[in-house]
């Protein structure tokens, strides 16, 4: 059987195992909050150690904390973001509190571990108690927050990195199929001619549009209300600490990190938060589109569109052999539709704040946690596995462009709009070409008909003038 210290909170006694680094906090919430079965998400970990440690170093720097124990503090903190003993954060990601659980996880065990490196007992918190020493001149209300946009900060870096590793992929293709010419489509019907490389440069151009917002997202997020303690003035909190120790944290963490100007603004309100969302979902939309857009344009490969032809990863019918089946852009697919919901879900929660504090940040960062993994996962693989690998049916498009009635739109402006409209009418009646039908009703020549309908003019602006035709 296991063995038992006895530890207490403000609500009584309970019993810990007596080799645990967690306390009675942490314990209690382990029982009341087992929702998702997840751990907390290490970045948030990370975070809130750094958030400890920071917060140690300017607690000590102005007297508030004897150096031994600032030291042990800091040591603790460290041991534990070098990996050691994280199975002692016990607490879900989803808890009430506002997060209160996940702080005084931190405080027992960094507490702990500070108390037996400084010769004392697990649970005793004679040397280092978990609020008087390694929460001084904090709150739940602004260490959680701060914890939690650092850790957004560094999981947008990642999602940056990756999109701009997809970014360079579609521009590689863009340059690979310049000159592959297709009939550009709009309500699936065919339009007017186009080059596959158009198509996948305007791919790349939405998302590094995307990759912007990403920047002007940790820009938000930089700015933080640590030191604003419970609501934001500061109570409990050393005047000279509460204007340092943002910079210490900045310096801890390498982050350019800047302290809210109002620090009952930077508690009430998370809108820098709901808008790394929103950026998050329309990067999502983003990547749904095209993904939506490399189905559609590989379907086939017999009785469908088939323009380009996507790799095979795996084989896609338990029942019909050979079949092949887009699987990485339908992943891509539904790793959008999950971004999209959990925008909702942190719109929600964010609304839902009230008064002087938002009760909400665990899911609401629970929630933007997977939305930026997922996503980082779904753009590696939608690179390595498929947008790489693309193949353009070059001959089978050009052959389409040949034959297709949207070329009489670049006629147009030479024959007139009525007698373009009866030519592509009579096209589509009688399957005959475009071209065939101009030269017999002697609207153009072959000569005149070979200017005009050069593709690499085509799908470019410009009308042809009439000396550049004879």
């Amino acid at each position: 059987m296991t063995d038992f210290r006895i530890e207490h909170d403000s609500l009584g006694e309970i019993k810990v195992d007596e080799n645990a680094l967690y306390g009675a906090n942490s314990w209690r919430a382990k029982d009341n909050f087992n929702i998702t079965g997840y751990s907390m998400d290490d970045k948030f970990i990370d975070a809130i150690l750094e958030v400890k440690k920071a917060c140690a170093i300017e607690n000590g720097k102005i007297g508030l904390l004897s150096d031994k124990k600032t030291e042990a503090i800091i040591k603790a903190c460290e041991n534990l973001l070098d990996g050691k003993k994280r199975d002692s954060f016990i607490v879900d990601p989803i808890q009430g509190g506002a997060g209160t659980s996940f702080n005084m996880n931190a405080n027992e065990v960094i507490a702990n571990m500070a108390e037996q490196n400084l010769g004392g007992n697990l649970g005793e918190y004679k040397l280092i108690h978990p609020n008087d020493h390694v929460n001084k001149g904090q709150s739940t209300n602004d260490v959680i927050p701060t914890s939690g946009k650092i850790a957004l900060i560094r999981y947008f870096e990642q999602l940056i990195d990756e999109a701009n590793k997809l970014i360079d992929s579609l521009n590689k293709k863009a340059e690979e199929f310049a000159d592959v010419y297709k009939m550009g489509r709009t309500q699936l019907q065919d339009a007017i001619p186009m080059s596959l490389g158009q198509e996948f440069a305007a791919y790349s151009k939405v998302l590094s549009r995307d990759v912007n917002r990403f920047k002007n997202a940790i820009e938000a997020l930089s700015f933080v209300n640590l030191g604003g303690t419970a609501i934001g003035t500061g109570l409990n909190a050393d005047e000279r600490y509460v204007e340092e120790v943002v910079e210490v944290l900045a310096e801890v963490t390498g982050l350019d990190l800047k302290q809210n100007d109002d620090l009952i603004d930077g508690t009430q309100n998370l809108d820098s938060i709901l808008f790394a969302s929103s950026v998050l979902k329309t990067f999502a939309a983003s990547l749904s589109k095209i993904s939506n857009d490399l189905r559609l344009m590989s379907s086939g490969p017999q009785t469908g569109i088939f323009d380009i032809k996507l790799p095979a990863r795996q084989a896609g019918s338990s029942i019909m052999p050979g079949k092949v089946n887009p699987v990485i852009p339908e992943v891509v697919n539904q790793v959008a539709f999950l971004v999209i919901g959990n925008d909702v879900s942190v719109t929600m929660a964010v609304e839902a704040g009230q008064l002087e504090l938002n009760a909400f940040e665990p899911v609401i960062f629970y929630k933007l946690f997977e939305s930026l993994r997922t996503l980082k996962g779904a753009i590696y693989t939608l690179r390595v596995n498929c947008i790489d690998n693309i193949i353009a049916n070059k001959e089978e498009l050009s052959k389409e462009v040949e034959k297709s009635v949207g070329l009489i739109t670049a006629l147009a402006p030479h024959i007139g709009y009525e007698k373009s409209s009866k030519i592509a009418k009579k096209a589509l009646k009688t399957g005959d070409s475009i071209r065939d039908l101009v030269v017999e009703e002697n609207l153009l020549s072959n000569e005149e008909l070979d200017k005009i309908l050069d593709f690499k003019k085509m799908i470019k602006p410009g009308i042809l003038d009439e000396e550049d035709l004879f």
